[in-house]
């Protein structure tokens, strides 16, 4: 499995209350796919959501956020984990 982070962008901003929804339909439908997602992170007033997934690919992960709430990243990058 490989670690991806993706980001979206809503233009007009987007409420922390509709990406946990969004990150709740994520976590009923990844199972199907081997996907795990992790973690997320917002920025209500510009429209920014990152989310952490793990995946043994990246389309895997847009599989999911494709059928769980149709809201498909803008970009998603492999990314590797350091502290």
């Amino acid at each position: 499995m490989s670690l991806f982070m993706d980001m979206h962008t809503i233009e007009g901003g987007v409420s922390a209350a509709d990406v946990a929804e969004a990150h709740r339909a994520d976590l009923e439908t990844q199972t199907k796919y081997g996907v795990s997602y992790l973690r997320y992170w917002v920025d209500e007033d510009a429209g920014k959501i990152f989310c952490l997934v793990e995946a043994d690919d990246a389309e895997a992960a847009i599989t999911v956020h494709r059928e769980a709430h149709g809201l498909v990243a803008d970009a998603i990058y492999p990314v590797s984990e350091h502290s």
